[in-house]
């Protein structure tokens, strides 16, 4: 999932959904069905290996694209393997240049819906994982195509413990930290000032003057 352009966000919505409660009560009540896709299963089967044979942390970034997160991730958390998932093999392979100097990432081609479920059952120990300005479907007919109104979410708050979400959108955030909390998450959203912007959205955002939202969460020990 992906922003899309550079343009603000606009919604028919004011303020969070009011059937988000409903929405993820219904999904924390009935795990999701959906069969694994064989390419997901394949490209997980392949990369588990590696993490199997990883002995350092794990961060997933979610969402990847062209992957300029995950090798920015990747240089900042030298010990660290960063996996980078996006479902466009075309978006994953655009941006190759070798000037990164790290090798200690992985990008994958795979259907997050299914990569989560995956992650989860193989209890993978990841660190941290960063959701980077998804999609925000906007439209308040679609706050079930959103990562927090969708069946797989329960899974999302399962392979982490410690979650980071951007958006330009910062109602998308404040949906997800409410989703979040009730399912023990605890967090706060602030302003982004990074001084690099972690993908080529968040620069065409902070460049044509909007404000960027980081969103992070931690799962509460009490």
């Amino acid at each position: 999932m992906s922003s899309g352009d550079s343009k603000a966000i606009i919604s028919n919505q004011p303020g969070i959904h009011e059937n988000l409660a409903d929405i993820v009560n219904k999904h924390l009540q009935h795990p999701f069905q959906k069969p694994i896709s064989a390419h997901t299963q394949q490209a997980f089967d392949e990369v588990n290996q590696k993490v199997l044979a990883f002995t350092g942390p794990i961060i997933l970034d979610s969402c990847c694209g062209v992957g300029q997160s995950t090798r920015i991730l990747a240089k900042q958390n030298p010990d660290a393997l960063v996996i980078g998932v996006d479902k466009s093999d075309n978006r994953i392979k655009r941006n190759v240049e070798d000037h990164w100097q790290v090798d200690n990432y992985q990008l994958v081609r795979a259907d997050l819906n299914d990569f989560y479920r995956l992650v989860d059952e193989a209890n993978w120990p990841i660190a941290k994982h960063y959701i980077l300005y998804p999609n925000p479907w906007p439209k308040s007919k679609h706050v079930q195509r959103r990562w927090h109104g969708s069946a797989v979410f329960p899974y999302i708050l399962k392979v982490a413990d410690n979650i980071e979400l951007r958006s330009n959108w910062r109602l998308y955030l404040e949906e997800f930290q409410m989703a979040a909390k009730m399912c023990g998450f605890k967090g706060q959203i602030g302003l982004v000032n990074d001084e690099e912007p972690l993908t080529p959205f968040e620069a065409k955002y902070l460049a044509s003057g909007q404000q960027c939202w980081q969103l992070l969460l931690k799962k509460s020990s009490d």
